[in-house]
């Protein structure tokens, strides 16, 4: 029972932590960086597959359900939106990372099981991010946009910031999941 109101409340917070990093904007070139994408990463590295991705399908169906933790507000337009697909994208990114980190059986004091994790996760972002564009400018919008057009303005103005993202997320989460879980404060 306890272990199952900590895992509760470590998922509801780091739903309000995405939530609350959507707001957060770092001036950048091109377009400003929220910090979201490091905190999506961070979930699922943390608090394994199952409570990472909890913790971005709460932070989406808390949006939908009206409350203002999109970058761009919150509520049921949201599925008619070009960032649909991102959104979704982080429910399964976070699964994907922390798949990576929880599941393969590689020391967790690997940096490189993070950086991978990371990088295949934000892969899946912009995977579903495209998909969602794709059709949203495409079927919704009635624009014809090619794929190709599609990477130029839905993964290139952001590569950097992310790349950035996960690095740190790879950091922070090599030198904090290894001690969460033998503090027994992380049960995967």
């Amino acid at each position: 029972m306890r272990s199952s109101i900590r895992n509760m409340t470590i998922v509801s917070l780091f739903s309000v932590l995405t939530a609350v990093s959507a707001q957060i904007r770092i001036p950048f070139p091109m377009v400003p960086m929220t910090l979201h994408v490091f905190v999506v990463l961070l979930a699922g590295m943390l608090l394994g597959p199952k409570n990472g991705a909890l913790s971005q399908l709460l932070y989406f169906l808390l949006g939908v359900l009206g409350l203002p933790f999109f970058a761009g507000g919150g509520g049921v337009q949201i599925f008619l939106s070009p960032t649909i697909g991102y959104l979704v994208g982080f429910v399964i990114a976070s699964w994907v990372a922390g798949s990576i980190v929880w599941k393969i059986d590689i020391p967790k004091e690997n940096i490189f099981l993070y950086g991978i994790a990371a990088f295949v996760g934000l892969f899946v972002i912009y995977c579903m991010g495209m998909v969602g564009l794709y059709v949203n400018l495409n079927l919704i919008a009635g624009k014809a946009v090619s794929w190709f057009g599609i990477f130029k303005i839905g993964v290139l103005p952001f590569l950097l910031s992310d790349i950035i993202k996960g690095i740190g997320a790879t950091f922070f989460a090599w030198r904090i999941a290894p001690l969460l879980q033998k503090s027994g404060f992380i049960t995967i």
